[in-house]
């Protein structure tokens, strides 16, 4: 029997406010939506539900303000089976995305930091919570020096890095050096290496800086690559998406889990395009995202 993976995340914890409406407004214009709904989300912990619900367990180092959201959102964290004994509470408000999602499934999204500015460096307890997992999986929604840290910590340790270098920003050449595998979508790909809509070229690009590099490219999958190997190209599941928001959150963390475990990379970007295709069904962040029999299941229908 596998045994159970331990994954670490450093990263923002939100509340995300949603409004749905058929199309989303442009600038100047106002829209009448159809409903509002507050959802626990943030990269951060996003990545850390699906990486439980995917059968790991799961720690999560970040902050939350004192106010309801932050409760809420520890509660929900804890509710999916996320450790949050290193999630601090802070004297601030928490943060929040708010979001608009339209009626084809697609989304724009304005983050407010909040609480989660706050993580600019390691807590006592962080560094040691790092070194006890078998990977650590990060994002780019707290600050800079707070991701920095985490990582280098990671790298001391021997344990695995996984970035997703979301919001799209410069990476410092440190970071890039403690990271082990780089996973971007191909907008966030195209923004670090200013090669547009060929994403083989910008993984070859981006593979002068890191050792392996996932490129997820929405409804065409996603492409791996590594230094010495042949890109692999594992295409996306057809079904019609309801909302996107957390797709790429739950693709992370399964991906996570998948190579924790010991899968082929093949394998592991088949699983975790399997998990993306049940949460793009279903509205929400973490709300939409499925557990590991369900998984399971879609694996093996559409394999």
């Amino acid at each position: 029997m596998t045994p159970t993976p331990h994954i670490a995340v450093l990263g923002s914890a939100n509340m995300d406010l949603v409004a749905y409406v058929a199309k989303a407004p442009q600038r100047g214009e106002t829209v009448t939506g159809r409903e509002f709904r507050t959802v626990p989300g943030g990269k951060g912990a996003n990545q850390a539900v699906a990486a439980a619900r995917a059968g790991a367990t799961v720690s999560m180092i970040g902050a939350v303000g004192t106010d309801a959201h932050g409760t809420r959102l520890r509660s929900a964290l804890e509710h999916s089976g996320v450790d949050t004994d290193l999630l601090r509470t802070v004297e601030t408000a928490t943060g929040t995305a708010h979001i608009v999602v339209d009626d084809d499934g697609g989304n724009s999204i304005v983050v407010i930091p909040g609480a989660n500015g706050t993580l600019t460096a390691l807590a006592p307890g962080d560094e040691g919570l790092i070194a006890s997992a078998d990977a650590l999986l990060l994002q780019l929604e707290v600050p800079l020096d707070g991701v920095l840290a985490a990582a280098q910590a990671a790298r001391r340790h021997g344990v695995r890095t996984v970035l997703t270098p979301a919001p799209a920003q410069p990476l410092p050449p440190e970071l890039l050096a403690a990271t082990d595998l780089l996973l971007p979508n191909e907008h966030e790909a195209a923004a670090l290496t200013g090669i547009a809509d060929d994403p083989r070229a910008a993984a070859g690009a981006l593979l002068s800086q890191v050792p392996e590099v996932v490129i997820t490219l929405g409804s065409r999958g996603s492409l791996y690559a590594a230094r010495g190997a042949d890109p692999v190209v594992v295409p996306a599941r057809r079904v019609t998406a309801v909302d996107t928001t957390g797709a790429g959150d739950t693709f992370a963390g399964t991906l996570a889990v998948a190579l924790a475990e010991g899968n082929s990379v093949a394998d592991a970007l088949g699983w975790a395009s399997a998990a993306a295709a049940l949460s793009v069904q279903r509205t929400g962040a973490s709300a939409s995202m499925p557990y590991r029999s369900e998984i399971d299941g879609e694996a093996q229908v559409t394999s």
